[in-house]
């Protein structure tokens, strides 16, 4: 049965046994914990065939193996399976529905919607049924006014603290190969708003005409990905290691095209593969630093990295930045920051 259909009214309370790791099976157990009307209690996971050591990724705690399935519903008296079948491939999903049907086991089946809807999701009560609902990102003003009041004194401070180290890069970069100290790009920022983003440049002069030519050799079609870049200069190299070539962006956050943290700011020609729902991440001000950086910046393919990009606009909070900062900081000081 589909989760329209799972979450009917019963006749008293449920021991629920969870099936599944993806996002949408966490967001709906903690929501199913927030919501005891609904008289569904999650007593734990089942796992692939390897048992863990530890909790699962749900912080519930692991029962057994789906090989253990007609044990576990024993002795915990299991009446229903939450089964999330991302992590299931169709053979799997069908042998483990027939062993359920022969015990009296129902069954509730989240759709794979996550990429989507991300976890602005509630559970809505119609007449007694519960259903997801859909919500809207939706940041007060107040929030709004809070972040913004930390970009800004966050980005003063840095400009004033790393003045002497931008002098001094400028000067390295001027010895160490022709053109300008400073390379500026447009980018796609909040609403689709376009702005220059400025950093070091970290490249030769007339970089933008092999971008074409090197596409081609690219991991991923939808943008750069290379494991070495031939344009890159000497200096550039070891700027973008540490992050040093990131520092001029603390301009863009003082004239409020950027944040501190946020969503990727893409040039147009990516901006132009982001399509329908994953339009919703240009509703908060791109960042200098964000999930895609601190998980694996050009590592991340072009796709995870939109989703990424959404999932943070529609689960955004203040603490979250702060720890999106801090796990920034360790990245930058053991110079993975170009990984």
């Amino acid at each position: 049965s589909g989760v329209r259909h799972g979450f009917a009214q019963l006749a008293g309370p449920e021991q629920v046994l969870l099936v599944g790791t993806d996002a949408m099976a966490a967001v709906l157990v903690a929501k199913l914990a927030a919501h005891p009307e609904y008289r569904q209690r999650v007593i734990g996971a089942l796992v692939g065939a390897s048992p863990p050591t530890a909790a699962s990724a749900h912080e519930l705690p692991v029962l057994g193996t789906l090989d253990e399935l007609e044990r576990v519903v024993a002795e915990h008296r299991v009446t229903r399976l939450l089964l999330s079948p991302g992590d299931i491939d169709d053979q799997e999903l069908e042998e483990l529905l027939r062993r359920c049907r022969a015990r009296a086991i129902k069954v509730s089946v989240l759709p794979q919607l996550s990429d989507v809807l991300g976890p602005a999701v509630e559970i809505d009560d119609v007449e007694g049924v519960a259903v997801l609902g859909i919500n809207p990102p939706w940041l007060p003003r107040s929030s709004r006014a809070v972040k913004r009041a930390l970009d800004i004194a966050s980005a003063a401070g840095l400009l004033v603290l790393t003045s002497p180290l931008m002098a001094l890069v400028a000067i390295l970069i001027k010895l160490d190969s022709r053109g300008p100290v400073f390379f500026g790009q447009e980018r796609v920022g909040k609403s689709g708003k376009r702005f220059r983003l400025f950093k070091f440049r970290t490249m030769v002069a007339g970089a933008d005409a092999l971008r074409a030519e090197l596409l081609e050799r690219s991991t991923d079609p939808n943008w750069l990905m290379l494991e070495y870049d031939p344009r890159i200069t000497r200096i550039g190299r070891h700027l973008r290691r540490l992050s040093i070539d990131e520092l001029p962006q603390l301009w863009n956050v003082l004239h409020g095209q950027m944040s501190m943290v946020g969503p990727r700011p893409l040039v147009p020609s990516e901006d132009d593969r982001v399509e329908g729902w994953a339009r919703g991440r240009l509703d908060l001000t791109p960042g200098i630093t964000g999930y895609w950086q601190v998980l694996g910046r050009t590592r991340i393919p072009f796709e995870e990295m939109v989703k990424l990009d959404y999932l943070y606009v529609t689960n955004w909070s203040l603490w979250e930045d702060v720890r999106l900062i801090l796990r920034t900081l360790p990245i930058v000081l053991s110079g993975r920051g170009a990984n």
